[in-house]
């Protein structure tokens, strides 16, 4: 065996030595308990709060009172108010268009004219009868004398026994003319029923000159109240109609604002229902150029008819003055003024609440599917059932059995939560939800 071949094997031998060795004197490991690492969550505070709610829901703001305007007479239109365009504002009672009244006032002059002539028929009706008056009286004091004249024939006396006295008091006063006299005079004669014929005749032209002066009254047409004109299409020199439709008028001294409310929401309000209850205060809010107004409101009424598909109550808020300024809402107080509340804006509207009840006021993204909500107490955590009161787009107004207890509530998503998990708490929890009902109303 080769000198080199030896040197190789002590080598490698000398090798496996030292690692057997080291294999041998190694410490033992300490073990260490495996610890379960708890899921991080999100939180914000879960506490219970108490008093009315503030009903809160949303509509689309519309007119209270719209009219259409047109044409009561034919003819061309003479004159069309500059404010009478779509958009503008015009005052109770101004003059809107005019159609040419010409005609019109022709018409007027005829019957009153007309009336003028049967005032003087009247009057000689009138003479006529104090006439006829005169004569009868004439013919009765006659009468009187022929019937003493008739009194004083003796019935034994010679012309007697060959005549009646009958017969010969009628050929001594006239003959057969006497009968008619003796009955009475005629309807006719006392001229009566001509002055009544003239007086209706003269009340048949007072009519039509009435008539006449309605008509040429609407040759104008006035706003009924103070408007915005919401659509328009009258022009000078067209030719109108009859029953033309020239254009839609809004009264501006109310809008309208419609809420659907649940039968939760609206039991909340007791006095929603029932008929004259009061005014029941509320506001509506319109966010322009990033900055929220308010406007105050009122419940007008409410419907006594539930939706058919959405089984929800409409309740009408009426604003009163909705083209004065918004107020600024929160932290806007130097705010410029404000828009006046526009026509089919979409506006967030706040009821005065009635009823005290117990409520906690969370996220809209803590409410979990089914109305569950993930509570932390005691670093454990804890899936309750709750009652929604009312919800919006942000917010939910809950109450459960368990609701005094308190804790924080989850806001963030776990993958498997079971109730009674060990969580750990985000030591940055997120604000709570916006203000308290009560501070709302103080904005």
């Amino acid at each position: 065996m080769s000198r080199q071949l030896i040197l190789a094997l002590g080598v490698l031998g000398a090798a496996i030595l030292i690692a057997v060795l080291m294999v041998t004197l190694r410490p033992e490991p300490e073990e260490q308990e495996r610890v379960e690492q708890a899921p991080l969550v999100e939180t914000v505070p879960f506490e219970q709060s108490s008093g009315a709610l503030e009903v809160r829901g949303s509509g689309t703001v519309q007119p209270r009172e719209t009219v259409t305007v047109g044409a009561e007479v034919s003819g061309r239109l003479v004159y069309v108010n500059p404010a009478f365009q779509e958009g503008r504002i015009v005052p109770r009672g101004a003059t809107l268009f005019r159609v040419n009244p010409v005609d019109y006032q022709n018409q007027v002059r005829t019957a009153r004219a007309d009336v003028a002539a049967q005032d003087v028929a009247v009057l000689q009706a009138h003479e006529e009868v104090e006439i006829a008056r005169d004569e009868l009286e004439r013919f009765a004091q006659r009468q009187q004398t022929r019937d003493v004249l008739q009194a004083g024939i003796d019935a034994d006396d010679y012309a007697a026994r060959i005549l009646p006295p009958t017969v010969l008091a009628r050929q001594a006063f006239g003959g057969a003319g006497n009968e008619t006299s003796a009955s009475g005079p005629s309807r006719l004669a006392t001229r009566e029923p001509q002055l009544r014929s003239a007086q209706a005749a003269r009340e048949r032209a007072a009519a039509n000159l009435e008539a006449a002066q309605l008509t040429l009254s609407r040759t104008r047409i006035a706003a009924p109240f103070g408007s915005l004109v919401r659509e328009e299409s009258a022009a000078v020199g067209t030719l109108v109609q009859p029953g033309q439709t020239l254009g839609t008028l809004v009264a501006t001294d109310a809008f309208e604002v419609r809420v659907a409310l649940t039968e939760d929401e609206a039991a909340l309000i007791p006095s929603l229902l029932r008929p004259g209850a009061g005014r029941i205060p509320a506001s509506v809010t319109f966010d322009y150029g990033g900055i929220t107004y308010r406007w105050e409101a009122f419940v007008d009424r409410a419907d006594l008819i539930l939706d058919p598909e959405t089984r929800t109550i409409d309740v009408f808020l009426q604003v009163p003055g909705p083209l004065q300024a918004g107020q600024p809402v929160g932290d806007a107080q130097d705010a410029p003024p404000g828009p006046p509340l526009l026509l089919g804006s979409f506006v967030e509207a706040r009821i005065v609440g009635e009823i005290p009840v117990p409520f906690a006021r969370i996220p809209i993204d803590a409410l979990r599917p089914g109305n569950e909500v993930w509570v932390v107490r005691d670093g454990r955590l804890r899936i309750l059932p709750v009652r929604v009161i009312q919800r919006t787009d942000e917010i939910a107004y809950v109450t459960t059995p368990s609701l005094a207890v308190g804790g924080q509530i989850v806001t963030s998503n776990l993958r498997a939560p079971t109730d009674g998990m060990q969580v750990r708490m985000n030591a940055r929890t997120r604000p709570s939800p916006g203000p308290t009902p009560e501070q709302s109303r103080g904005e």
